[in-house]
């Protein structure tokens, strides 16, 4: 059975529609005093629970904890929780004295109500390594290419910096054509700033797609558009696996000169053109 949080369920019901199996009829509320409360009608007594919660805020976190309690308690066999879009993945390191590893310790709530765990495309795939049970992450890069326009000339797919260069060259290989390059970033944390030093690969005239794991402000990626469109680039799309997009994120890439963005259903956007449902169904 594929039980959805409350913020995942196209990603689910894609996720059902994919394996075969069916899709549980999850109840959410939330009490007088806040606290959230989660009901599932149907028994899942021997039979394997998936859990699909994409964990955006602190909220979808404890709902996906009592997600599992709850299908534990209506008598699965096992549960798998998947979680499309890992919350706190960035904070992978205590960055600051006194800070904590935030991505460890939500991992090891996680694993304390489930068998394994899937990821997709966490920001820092060494986080799977803070789950106690089993932990696989997916590549769901490829789907990017899906809504690409199928003319694009002579294409450049691009990472915004090189941690993120095999994401660009897995959308690549997904269109089936284009060279693969990336810009250099160096973040600041004291201050927050970002300096991106522009790629030497030749834009002028070209499709440059910009590929990521995640938009979350859209600055950096607004920057790195204004570099190729003064560099005389084609046209200019931006891809990537999580769309947050926070705030204004959509309206800084469309003034830096954007053609479309694109995403998948991670993160349930308006961009959501292609779902990373088929490669968690492949681990599954």
């Amino acid at each position: 059975m594929i039980i959805p949080g409350a913020d995942t369920q196209a990603f689910a019901a894609a996720l059902a529609k994919e394996t075969g199996e069916r899709l549980a009829r999850v109840e959410y509320e939330r009490f007088p005093d806040g606290e959230h409360v989660v009901r599932l009608p149907e028994t899942v007594a021997g039979e394997r629970a998936v859990v699909v919660a994409s964990t955006v805020d602190s909220d979808a976190h404890v709902q996906a904890l009592q997600l599992q309690d709850a299908a534990r308690e209506a008598g699965a066999s096992e549960v798998v929780t998947v979680l499309p879009y890992m919350g706190y993945a960035r904070q992978d390191e205590a960055f600051r004295a006194g800070e904590p590893v935030s991505s460890r310790a939500m991992a090891r709530a996680v694993s304390t109500g489930t068998d394994r765990v899937i990821t997709v495309n966490p920001h820092e795939p060494a986080v799977c390594e803070f789950f106690d049970v089993p932990a696989t992450d997916v590549d769901a890069a490829g789907v990017l290419a899906d809504p690409l326009p199928e003319d694009l000339s002579d294409p450049l797919f691009l990472s915004p910096d090189e941690g993120a260069v095999d994401l660009a060259v897995t959308a690549r290989d997904g269109y089936g054509e284009g060279e693969t390059d990336y810009f250099e970033k160096d973040r600041d944390y004291d201050s927050g700033d970002i300096q991106i030093t522009p790629s030497d690969a030749p834009v002028e005239g070209r499709d440059v797609v910009l590929v990521d794991d995640i938009i979350a402000t859209g600055s950096t990626m607004s920057e790195s558009v204004e570099v190729l469109m003064e560099r005389d680039a084609r046209r200019v799309f931006v891809t990537c696996v999580h769309p947050m997009l926070a705030g204004n994120a959509l309206t800084k890439l469309s003034v830096a000169g954007v053609e479309a963005v694109y995403g998948t259903d991670t993160l349930e956007r308006a961009v959501s053109e292609v779902s990373a449902a088929p490669v968690v169904a492949a681990e599954l």
